[in-house]
């Protein structure tokens, strides 16, 4: 079974359909590999390929995958984006623990009413939460 990580809504993504590519049906279903998701102001079908982009970010956290689901919510919509290689997946999950680990920050910073250490509570996050990411 894939595992789609959520994506943070405290950093907002781009979904990008990449013209003239479209990943068969049964090639998804064989795709093995993790993804993410995340929330879309329109519906993407099943099987479009697709970049995600964290503008944020910048250049670098731009991943390319395919929609493997996508489901309608009251607001807006929940798309997985299944990642089709190795290092996509990666990438897309190393950024992903960047963003968790920032949003941590955010949360432990106004819990305690000052400035934390970057690194401190990067590796606080670590303790706690390192073991959701072991590879697929």
């Amino acid at each position: 079974m894939r595992q789609f990580l959520r994506h943070t809504t405290e950093m907002p993504v781009e979904l990008v359909p990449r013209k003239g590519r479209h990943i068969p049906l049964q090639r998804l279903h064989d795709i093995s590999l993790g993804g993410v998701a995340c929330n879309s102001t329109r519906a993407f079908r099943r099987g479009t390929a697709i970049e995600l982009c964290i503008p944020l970010l910048g250049d670098q956290a731009r991943f390319f995958g395919a929609v493997a689901w996508c489901r309608k919510l009251a607001e807006d919509y929940m798309i997985g984006i299944a990642f089709t290689d190795e290092e996509n997946m990666f990438r897309a999950r190393m950024v992903e623990q960047i963003c968790l680990i920032e949003q941590y920050r955010k949360q432990r910073e106004a819990s305690v009413g000052h400035a934390l250490a970057p690194e401190a509570v990067a590796q606080e996050w670590i303790a706690l939460h390192a073991a959701d990411f072991a590879p697929v």
